[in-house]
């Protein structure tokens, strides 16, 4: 049956269409914007968007399993919708927070109510959960351009940052092989980097000496909250903190899916140079 593809223009959803119809793999995706789509030929394109419930039950007609992007608001009227279409699996784009998240306040859940919401709706899933994104240090992009400096809070936390075309793979993976099911599968990249190593794997891909600077846990509230709300400011600063106090450490599901290494931050680096330039 067919595959639905939530989210398939967004950063993960479009690597994973094209590695579904390189598979050979029946794909549906869900755009909000087809006609900018650009999408391989023969993927069927359903004009809508998951925080736009309407449009569900037509892009949900005739799907067997659906690659569920993450968008915790609107989970309960996804919920709804593919179980009047009869959907059996779901695989969850997810994340490495959802254990943490599970331990507290409901309100506080974003990963987490996305996959207990799955889980008691009695679809088939599994659950992606990657850590942060290699492309998140895109970000830095405006001030290294600028300034040639990074400033981040707690210098000594360890990420194991991921990259987008492995999640996609993974995923491809995953929608295709059941065996899966079931699974709460962690994913990273290759190794352990605090901010000033991938700082240093940036500068050398561009050829520039850059600097890093430590920001007190207050200065980076005080930067960040006017621009995305003091709660997310704060979730992320606790992530940053518990990456210091517990340094993250590489999972093996890339290379043990995929019969590959996991493409290395540095890697990733020289491939995104001209971001940074």
């Amino acid at each position: 049956m067919t595959i639905l593809v939530t989210g398939a223009t967004g950063s993960v959803g479009r690597l994973l269409v094209d590695e579904l119809v390189t598979a050979g793999a029946p794909v549906r995706a869900l755009t909000n914007y087809p006609a900018r789509a650009s999408l391989p030929d023969g993927v069927e394109v359903a004009h809508g968007y998951l925080g736009k419930p309407a449009t569900l039950p037509a892009a949900l007609a005739g799907v067997g399993t659906v690659y569920l992007a993450p968008l915790p608001a609107y989970v309960d009227d996804f919920v709804r919708c593919a179980q009047d279409a009869g959907v059996r699996r779901v695989v969850v784009l997810s994340g490495e927070p959802a254990e943490y998240e599970a331990q507290r306040d409901p309100s506080t859940w974003h990963y987490y109510r996305i996959e207990r919401a799955i889980e008691a709706a009695g679809f088939e899933w599994t659950f992606l959960r990657p850590g942060q994104f290699m492309n998140n240090t895109l970000d830095w992009a405006e001030s290294i351009k600028t300034s040639g400096v990074v400033r981040t809070p707690y210098a000594g936390a360890v990420q194991t940052p991921i990259d987008l075309g492995d999640i996609a793979a993974v995923a491809r993976v995953v929608l295709l092989d059941e065996t899966y099911t079931g699974q709460k599968l962690m994913m990273s990249g290759p190794e352990g980097l605090t901010a000033p190593e991938q700082v240093s794997h940036i500068a050398a891909a561009i050829g520039r000496e850059l600097k890093y600077e430590e920001l007190t846990p207050q200065a980076y509230l005080d930067r960040l909250a006017p621009l995305i709300g003091l709660d997310t400011a704060q979730w992320l600063l606790d992530g940053f903190r518990l990456m210091a106090e517990h340094p993250m450490t590489p999972e093996p599901t890339v290379p043990q899916l995929l019969a590959r290494p996991a493409r290395t931050y540095q890697e990733w680096a020289v491939v995104n140079a001209n971001h940074f330039r």
